[in-house]
């Protein structure tokens, strides 16, 4: 049994040496984090998730991003502990922080992941986004939040702002 809650400042090193686990060396070095340099993530979006003796298993963070004049939420990372998976947790990290964008009045959120994995959360691929290199388009999924959010939307996903 885990308990979510929104990540504070005083997550954040715990939460950096989550991903560092997770993570291949040189994350930050992938183009999606070019997006999120001097961002704040979007306050009351990004979780942790804490075992009874908060213990942290997991955490998920969002960012703003721009596609053309329209703004859309950029998921990512997203990292369970490896002792901690395969028991459902990054689907409820997902799945709860996504319910509480649609309540914050998001319209769309986009990441660059599996699509095996994430088209289990409604996650398909959007043609026409273009993030910035070097991104394979194939890993370049979408999730409406409000319906037809992403119809019709083209072009480069720039830093918010």
């Amino acid at each position: 049994m885990y308990h979510l809650s929104t990540e504070t400042p005083d997550d954040r090193w715990e939460v950096e040496a989550l991903y560092d686990l997770c993570f291949a060396p040189g994350r930050e070095a992938l183009s999606s984090y070019r997006l999120r340099d001097d961002v704040p993530p979007v306050a009351g979006l990004s979780h942790v998730a804490r075992d009874i003796d908060g213990i942290l298993a997991g955490a998920i963070r969002y960012w703003p991003v721009q596609i053309a004049a329209q703004t859309a939420l950029l998921l990512g990372p997203v990292a369970v502990h490896p002792t901690r998976q395969g028991e459902g947790l990054g689907g409820e990290l997902i799945e709860t922080s996504l319910g509480q964008a649609v309540q914050s009045g998001w319209d769309r959120v986009m990441l660059v992941g599996d699509a095996p994995y994430y088209s289990r959360f409604g996650f398909q691929k959007l043609p026409g986004i273009i993030m910035p290199p070097p991104t394979n388009p194939e890993r370049v999924l979408g999730r409406d939040l409000t319906a037809g959010a992403w119809t019709g939307l083209r072009g480069d996903v720039m830093r918010f702002g």
